[in-house]
Order: structure tokens, then C-alpha cells, then sequence
């Protein structure tokens, strides 16, 4: 899998006066939106645990922004070997394969995912997600807490925060792209370089375009809607859930944070802790891609957490 430098994405936490978004709030946000069907792989396991008694509880494994359910994919083999467990990793909307909408939050997301656990009739599922992805399962918990039986954030927190990130400037370089007709990733590469030097986040960016079908052009694009993601961008770091008093995920959570990130600060761990009362904090060296970059410390923890306890 492609990781992604520390340095690509850094967050620094603000305060907010912010109503109060309780369970019936969620709900009324919830209303404003249609759910789309969620695009997925699914990786079964050769050879069910029969240890496990939660073997038949499967993994929802969602990723984070500009990602897909192909950059969880040997980590989601992984998993359903050394657990047993189908894992189910999809993806979000606005993203992979999955449809376009111009809705693009943690609510809506919420939302669709939702849909899915019960459209496929997943059985008290943990819920996976990587930093997007993390708020959307940490905001699937708190509404729907009957319907997950643990969920795992990787290197986000239930908070509101500025993103403050190279992703608007991101969001340029691939509309410049898409704007000169491409047909080649190699073109796509040079147009991208003035606007990110590092080569691994510029191939992590660019595994987003495909050739779209039609039989009389080779012209490359975006996969993602890079006018949706684009005005998303400054609510990216909000949460909808804004007092703990108001709703808890009373079950099994579990939290792992890059040791060189600046997503999941100590003073943070608290509301974490109000939140998901029942939460384990587990640190990897690494920086906020830590599944790409620390994979195996990555696989600990999830085994860990989710094996039977003497």
C-alpha cells in the first residue's frame, strides 16, 4: 500500500461555539440526505476461527479522503486471516466506485454506510476506519449503537478541528490535470509535481484517475469529484456530535494514533474517553498514514483488540 509523508496532512484543534448535536438533531440532519449504495470488496477468510466466538461478526474497514477500498486491501486480507472474519472494505461516497453526491459530511456518510450494514444484513460488525473514515464510523457508533459491536478510529478523534493541509492546493493540481486532457499518468505526474514534490503522494493522488469508457477517447480523469470534495474541504475536520453528555458508544472502542501525527493530541484523550467510555488508546510509531506505513504494529493492535479475552 502507498503511504503518505507526515507532513502531508497536519491538524491543529480550535474552538467552537457550537450547538449542542444531539441523537434527535442527527436525525434531523440525517432527513436532508439520500443514501447512496456503497461500492465494496469483500475478503473472506480461507478458514474461519473457530475459536472466535465473534467469527461470524464481520469488519467494516472504511478509508480516508482521496483513498479507496483498494488502499485497504491487503491489510483487509490480512485481517480476515488472522481473525477469521469477513471484512467488508468499501467504499465511501464520493469516492472508488462508489456514486456521486454533492453532500459530502460525516452525517451523510454515516448515512450510507448505515444503509449498507443493513441492506447486507451484517451482524453486529466492527467498524474500521482511517481518519474520514474514522469520523464517519465514530458518528455511525454514537447514532446507531445497536447495530455495531466495536469500532476501531485510526488517527482521528470524535473533535471539531482545522484542517489545515496541502489538500485545497491538491484539489488545484487535479483540476489543472482534468482540464488538459491527459491520457497518459505520466503527463498527469508532470502537471502535478510543481504543486507536490514528494512522488508517494503524488502517486497516492493519482491512483484516483481512470479512462473513463468511451470508445473514441483515451483522456484520463478523476475519480473523485474534485468540485464536491473541494467545497467539503472546510468541514472536513468537523464533528456532528458535539457534547458527550448527549450520546456514548458504551461498547468495546479502540483508538490507535501515529506517534508523529498531530491528529489525536494527549489533550484530546478525555473527550475521547466521555465519548467512548470504554475505549483503549493504542500509539504506533508512525505518522498519520501509520496502516501504510507501520502495517504490522497496525495488525497488533486490531488482533489484539479484537480476540477473545481469557
Amino acid at each position: 500500500m502507498i503511504s503518505l509523508a507526515p507532513r502531508a496532512t497536519a491538524l491543529r484543534l480550535v474552538a467552537k461555539r457550537t450547538a449542542v448535536a444531539t441523537p434527535s438533531l442527527y436525525q434531523t440532519m440525517k432527513m436532508r440526505y439520500s443514501t447512496v449504495p456503497l461500492a465494496y470488496d469483500l475478503h473472506e477468510p480461507a478458514k474461519p476461527s473457530v475459536d472466535n466466538p465473534n467469527k461470524n461478526s464481520p469488519i467494516v474497514f472504511m478509508h480516508g479522503l482521496f483513498g479507496s477500498k483498494k488502499n485497504n486491501r491487503t491489510i483487509s486480507k490480512v485481517l480476515a486471516r488472522d481473525l477469521g472474519r469477513s471484512v467488508y472494505a468499501i467504499d465511501l461516497r464520493n469516492h472508488g466506485d462508489s456514486p456521486h453526491d454533492p453532500h459530502h459530511n460525516y452525517t451523510a456518510m454515516a448515512a450510507d454506510v448505515t444503509d449498507f450494514i443493513k441492506q447486507h444484513d451484517l451482524k453486529d460488525p466492527c467498524l474500521i476506519g482511517h481518519s474520514m473514515g474514522a469520523k464517519a464510523a465514530m458518528t455511525l457508533s454514537l447514532d446507531h449503537p445497536d447495530l455495531v459491536s466495536s469500532v476501531i478510529s485510526v488517527d482521528n478523534a470524535p473533535v471539531d478541528a482545522r484542517l489545515e493541509s496541502d489538500f485545497a492546493r491538491y484539489i488545484r493540481g487535479m483540476k489543472e490535470i482534468e482540464s488538459s486532457d491527459v491520457t497518459k499518468q505520466s503527463q498527469a505526474d508532470a502537471i502535478l509535481q510543481p504543486y507536490e514534490p514528494s512522488v508517494t503522494i503524488r502517486q497516492f493522488l493519482l491512483g484516483n484517475l481512470h479512462r473513463p469508457r468511451h470508445p473514441d477517447s483515451q483522456v484520463q480523469k478523476f475519480k473523485v469529484p474534485l468540485s464536491i470534495i473541494g467545497k467539503a474541504l472546510d468541514h472536513m475536520g468537523d464533528f456532528p456530535y458535539k457534547d458527550p453528555r448527549e450520546v456514548r458508544f458504551e461498547k468495546p472502542a479502540l483508538f490507535v494514533r501515529g506517534t508523529k501525527s498531530k491528529y489525536v493530541p494527549d489533550e484530546v484523550i478525555p473527550l475521547i474517553g466521555q465519548f467512548f467510555p470504554r475505549f483503549e488508546l493504542v500509539d504506533v510509531e508512525a505518522g498519520h498514514w501509520l496502516i501504510s506505513e507501520n502495517p504490522e504494529a497496525f495488525r497488533r493492535a486490531v488482533v489484539e483488540f479484537l480476540s477473545p479475552k481469557e
